[in-house]
């Protein structure tokens, strides 16, 4: 695939050339598009983490991420599923067990969302720093 000013190449079979000319980039059809728009949520990244140590129980998951409502949480995980990375399982026992875990096309997102985790590790305290800067400013 050649290469042309204000563009790069991808690995083959993945994606097309990207364009990073003014109005190309992130157009309504681009891949990269669709999949912020599945983890841009702001529940999504973190259950996504939460499974990836294996099945979890709603309960389970909702002590796990601090600060999350049941009903934020069974959104969540409802439109994470309908987007094929996790998967629900319901046990015929007594009491109901029900529990989630990633899917195949999940368990992809656990490098992606190790590295975001470590960048927020590294830099988390250099962007409170800055929010707080420009706080005062405002003031």
């Amino acid at each position: 695939m050649p290469s042309t000013p204000g563009s790069r190449q991808v690995p083959k079979g993945t994606l097309q050339l990207v364009s990073l000319r003014p109005g190309t980039v992130f157009l309504a059809d681009c891949p990269a598009r669709l999949a912020i728009e599945i983890i841009a949520g702001k529940w999504a990244v973190v259950t996504l983490f939460a499974l990836s140590d294996g099945p979890v129980r709603h309960g389970e998951l909702v002590e796990l991420i601090g600060g999350v409502s049941r009903k934020a949480l069974t959104q969540t995980l409802r439109r994470l599923q309908d987007n094929g990375l996790i998967e629900r399982r319901a046990y015929a026992e007594a009491p109901p067990r029900v529990e989630y875990s990633l899917t195949e096309l999940g368990r992809t997102l656990e490098e992606p969302i190790r590295r975001l985790t470590e960048w927020a590790r590294t830099n988390g305290e250099a962007v409170v720093a800055f929010q707080e800067t420009a706080e005062q400013k405002d003031q």
